[in-house]
């Protein structure tokens, strides 16, 4: 068995954005276990249209970005947490598209789930939404903002949100509220569900199978 999750740091991350917009605002929320340890977040000068159907999702307009730094400034950053410890979100697919769609490949780092092995990748992994995909039921909503009401999680979320989000942005589609979100369901699913006592080989071949159980459900429905 591999090192204990609660045993070296996780970096849970958001986006908000798009391929149009490119990414207008990142989340980090850096855990340790079941302790929040830092977190990190901004708002990034868009690279393109920011379009109104995107305004209405997560309220950054042109002129809140217009004089903030583009997210490809952002590189020592990305790359540092990766070295640290592997990455988490919640559909974590979408956060590695927008990802490498700036920085292809971060610097060779260890690969978290194979103690020994390097690895120039982003991943793999950890995905909430794929964790709770396993333990799902037919017809349960995996949206974020369901979880977190169902795991009785959302008054915690508003309470450490005041402290750490930015003004404005302690709701869901802003990127450290967001990630906090996706950070308390992960800590729930660990304690809660497992016990505690599981590692990161588990969480990524856990993450995986519900990746894959969502992708046999989409080819399912082709026929």
């Amino acid at each position: 068995m591999g090192k204990n999750w609660d045993q070296n740091p996780i970096y849970v991350i958001d986006f908000e954005g798009s391929v149009r917009s490119g990414i207008v605002e990142y989340g980090i929320v850096a855990l340790l276990g079941c302790q929040i340890e830092g977190v990190e977040t901004r708002i990034c000068q868009p690279t393109g249209r920011i379009v109104p159907s995107e305004l209405e999702t997560h309220g950054i307009s042109l002129g809140d970005s217009l004089d903030t730094a583009p997210f490809s400034d952002e590189w020592e950053r990305f790359a540092s947490i990766r070295e640290k410890g592997p990455l988490v979100a919640h559909y974590a697919s979408a956060e590695n598209s927008m990802l490498k769609s700036v920085f292809a490949y971060p610097r060779v780092s260890k690969n978290w789930v194979r103690p020994g092995e390097s690895i120039a990748d982003w991943g793999p992994w950890l995905d909430t939404w794929s964790l709770y995909k396993t333990i799902a039921t037919e017809g349960d909503s995996l949206n974020l903002q369901t979880l977190v009401r169902k795991n009785r999680l959302q008054d915690e979320l508003d309470e450490i949100a005041q402290t750490l989000c930015p003004e404005g942005r302690q709701s869901y589609h802003c990127a450290l509220y967001d990630a906090l979100a996706s950070a308390l369901l992960l800590i729930a699913f660990c304690q809660d569900i497992k016990g505690g006592q599981i590692d990161f080989q588990q969480l990524a071949i856990l993450s995986k199978s519900g990746y894959e159980q969502r992708k046999s459900a989409s080819q399912s429905e082709l026929f």
